[in-house]
């Protein structure tokens, strides 16, 4: 009897460890498995994007101009040749994007609105700072948060996660742009537009926070941060997965290959989904050739997963380095489907009478390994380095904007609101409401220079006239640079110039005062590099780096 209690003591023993072994191992994938179950991906179906005529003009007035804004994904500053030597010291060419700075205007001196991207998308849909309303922080899962620090930071210094503040935390689906907030969609609707969405959102998963409930009449893509661009497995498929990264792993763990349409169920894409969505817009824009639109057109690439289709890695095999092919092949869909959109402009007449804004949501991230992303610039997507915020940001207009024209006014994703809304004669926002300018009146060089601010939980910056402060609580620092002499931020002038961080400390102080309460709060703080990409390689003891709050 005492010999089978043992045996069978000894099997449950067995059982558990393994059980406890089993998890350790599969834990990462619960989150997703959990998503699928809640909402099953549905197979492909086709999407009908709804056609109409335009209303009948008032007498003597010309239709107005469709506007198109196409935001990329962590596209770092270098990765164009208009912008930098692009990817790979200039293998790869990006014809297509490269064409609305040659033919349009290049704001050399173009700024995120945050280091990271919800905080920049409620930006562009507002045309305010989205600490004016309480959105600080890219919206992620508690789970997501929590995971990312078990699986351990880089280097010397670890992430923290706040297990006290998830008791604050809304449900995921609830951290989005208010519903009291007027977004872009909303007033170019207001102006007699049709409004089309495309692509990412993450402003906002629940019922009123949803692209169809804050202005847009027709929505394609997902609301959360992203997803597959095919299925792993998929043989059309090449893929780079950086297991030394949390975030990497994480995403490959739980992403799934879906869009909805218009609030439907998720729905399996047709095909490579940054080809997915620019076939979409191309056929978006067939259907509304004949009345003025509104597209906001999000692309996910090049953000990770890092996934390439065999077809554009192929192409591309000047690049040994297996990483920097595969994204670099991302960028090359990424062009192709701008080219798409601006060949449809074309063959339905409609490319003088159309606005294309061009921007990326932040800059290149560190923890794809790849250190040139933002060269010259120092830090990466999560700090507010130049790296970090200085982004392409083009603008072309047939007829309004002379071609080829640069200006080295400072320009804020805020500002797209207040240029479409402009072109499309919308009722105008009452005074103070905006932060943003129009960027034709940036251009001119008739705005007059304004302060620029940024702030993520402790981190906070402002950039005035040629001067920069960035004020960290953890680390405690505080850097100093005059962006005119040092537009590297190479050399730190805080100590040898304190009545300027006076100055500018008392600028942010009546900038928070201004600012709402958070709406949810930071449940992570983790440490981001600013001079070294993470790769696997030991970061150096005494790298510089900011505690990123989100």
């Amino acid at each position: 009897m005492n010999r089978k209690l043992t045996v069978t003591l000894g099997v449950v023993a067995l059982v558990l460890v393994a059980g406890v072994v089993a998890f350790q191992q599969f834990w990462i994938y619960i989150p997703g498995v959990i998503g699928r179950i809640k909402n099953p991906i549905q197979p492909f179906h086709e999407v009908t994007w709804a056609s109409g005529a335009a209303p009948a003009p008032a007498a003597g007035a010309k239709r107005p101009p469709n506007v198109i804004v196409i935001v990329a994904d962590d596209l770092g500053i270098n990765d164009l040749q208009s912008t930098g030597e692009g990817v790979a010291n200039g293998a790869l060419e990006t014809p297509s994007i490269d064409s609305l700075a040659r033919n349009g205007v290049s704001f050399v001196n173009g700024y995120a609105g945050n280091a990271t991207c919800s905080p920049s998308r409620a930006a562009m849909m507002t045309g305010r700072y989205p600490t004016r309303f309480g959105f600080e922080f890219t919206s992620v899962p508690v789970a997501f948060a929590r995971n990312i620090v078990r699986l351990g930071g880089h280097g010397p210094v670890k992430p923290i996660f706040y297990e006290d503040r998830v008791a604050g935390m809304p449900a995921v689906e609830d951290l989005g742009v208010p519903a009291s907030e007027v977004t872009l969609a909303e007033t170019m609707k207001s102006a007699g537009y049709r409004t089309l969405h495309i692509g990412k959102w993450h402003l906002g998963e629940a019922e009123g926070l949803r692209p169809q409930d804050q202005g847009f009449d027709d929505t394609l893509g997902f609301y959360a941060g992203g997803g597959m661009f095919l299925p792993a497995n998929d043989p059309n498929v090449v893929n780079s997965k950086q297991d030394f990264d949390p975030i990497d792993r994480f995403l490959w763990a739980n992403l799934p290959f879906s869009v909805r349409f218009n609030g439907s169920k998720p729905f399996h894409p047709r095909n490579y989904i940054t080809d997915y969505f620019g076939d979409e817009a191309v056929s978006a824009i067939r259907a509304n050739k004949d009345r003025p639109f509104f597209m906001y057109l999000a692309f996910n690439a090049p953000h990770t997963p890092l996934q390439a289709l065999k077809s554009d890695y192929d192409a591309l095999s000047s690049i040994k380095d297996h990483r920097l092919r595969v994204y670099a092949a991302m960028i090359k869909a990424l062009d192709r489907n701008v080219g798409k959109v601006m060949a449809e402009l074309e063959a339905q007449g409609l490319t003088d009478d159309t606005i294309i804004i061009f921007t990326s949501d932040n800059g290149g991230a560190n923890y794809i390994g790849l250190p040139d992303v933002n060269k010259p610039y120092r830090g990466f997507k999560a700090t507010f380095f130049e790296g970090g915020v200085r982004v392409p940001f083009f603008v072309k207009w047939p007829g309004q904007i002379q071609p080829g024209s640069t200006t080295t006014a400072r320009a804020m994703h805020f500002d797209i609101f207040a240029t479409a809304a402009a072109a499309a004669r919308a009722p105008a926002a009452k005074p103070g409401v905006l932060d943003g300018v129009d960027l034709l009146t940036l251009a001119s060089g008739k705005a007059s220079d304004r302060p620029l601010f940024f702030r993520s939980g402790h981190y906070r910056v402002v950039i005035n006239g040629d001067w920069k402060l960035q004020l960290s609580e953890r680390p405690k620092k505080t850097w100093l640079f005059n962006l005119k002499a040092d537009p590297t931020e190479q050399t730190n002038l805080a100590a040898s110039n304190p009545a300027i961080v006076a100055q500018l400390t008392a600028m942010l102080d009546a900038q928070d005062r201004r600012a709402a309460k958070p709406i949810w709060p930071a449940l992570i703080e983790g440490p981001i590099w600013i001079d070294k990409a993470v790769d696997g390689t030991p970061m150096p003891k005494d790298a510089e780096y900011v505690m990123w709050a989100n």
